[in-house]
């Protein structure tokens, strides 16, 4: 069905901020990206919730968080993009358990956490915010949002607000399942006690590998393919993730590699990489590319671990 081109007179009235036509290059991390038919960002929850509940049910909606993890496509996005901001970006801490606004960076979080005395340590390298996390089931180090997740407030395509359990989500390596349409608002973790010293002293050790191993001043979007091992639901202890994308990536020659101004990073060849002039297109274009040389060298398939959306540039 297509969608219905809709006025703002044919929109809901919001408190938050509705934008027509809006790039959403510069809201990505890759910088790529044509419109959003319309760009709403909620005041808090009850403009989103009274936002959706008014919307015809035709219109698709995308929530985008903070486009971390993102390629949109070169036509953009029909329908509604929803981009929480400073009214979903809270974080609360009472003893062990941390309730975190879906807005709140991932490396906010932990920091905070940190200085509480609670160890979610293992968000502080992971790009972007909260609701991203969730529904990829982040993780880092072994350790994953499943292993501390204890709620995750939403806001269905309804516009109602329910309150899901962990086991709702399905959460599995880099996936989770989430009602169509519905837009993650918060979540509640529960993490174990810990010097806030030690845990300071264990992030600053994270991000000192982590600058040593990936391209962080360089425009990507992080980790480009899920590792190609995982066999279990669990993304815990048991969880096999032995052969690692960016060696099969390696080994098939593609370290490197460029097409137009997308280029696979020299440093760590799982990270995508925009060098100043790529298109969505070119991105897109080299990582299939990837994924072709590493099936013919080795066998295997590679699974997409950001999130493509929109549509194609017109011909």
């Amino acid at each position: 069905m297509d969608t219905p081109s809709l006025t703002q007179d044919e929109l809901p009235p919001v408190r938050g901020r509705l934008t027509p036509q809006r790039p959403l290059d510069g809201l990505t991390w890759l910088r790529v990206g044509g419109p959003a038919d319309w760009l709403f960002q909620p005041a808090d929850e009850a403009d989103l919730a009274d936002f959706l509940a008014g919307l015809d049910a035709s219109v698709p909606v995308f929530p985008m968080g903070v486009g971390s993890n993102l390629i949109v496509r070169d036509g953009g996005i029909r329908g509604a993009v929803i981009r929480l901001g400073r009214g979903f970006n809270g974080i609360e801490i009472e003893g062990t358990r941390v309730v975190a606004g879906a807005a709140a960076l991932d490396a906010h979080v932990a920091r905070k956490a940190a200085a509480a005395g609670v160890d979610l340590t293992f968000l502080r390298t992971i790009p972007g915010a909260i609701g991203g996390a969730v529904r990829m089931n982040a993780g880092c180090y072994g350790t994953y949002v499943a292993d501390h997740l204890v709620a995750v407030r939403t806001v269905t395509r309804e516009g109602r607000v329910e309150e899901l359990a962990p086991e709702d989500l399905k959460l599995r390596y880099r996936s989770s399942e989430l009602p169509e349409g519905a837009v993650i608002a918060a979540a509640v973790f529960e993490a174990p006690a810990g010097d806030p010293a030690t845990l300071e002293a264990r992030m600053a050790e994270q991000l000192a590998r982590r600058d040593a191993t990936q391209p962080v001043k360089e425009r990507s979007a992080g980790s480009t393919f899920r590792n190609p091992a995982g066999h279990s639901s669990t993304g815990r202890a048991d969880d096999s993730h032995e052969l690692k994308a960016w060696s099969v990536i390696d080994a098939a020659g593609m370290r490197g590699a460029r097409l137009g101004g997308a280029q696979m990073s020299p440093k760590h060849p799982n990270f995508l990489l925009n060098t100043g002039e790529a298109s969505a297109g070119d991105l897109e274009a080299l990582g299939d590319e990837v994924r072709k040389r590493v099936f013919q060298h080795s066998g295997i398939s590679l699974e997409w671990e950001i999130m493509r959306v929109g549509e194609p540039a017109p011909e």
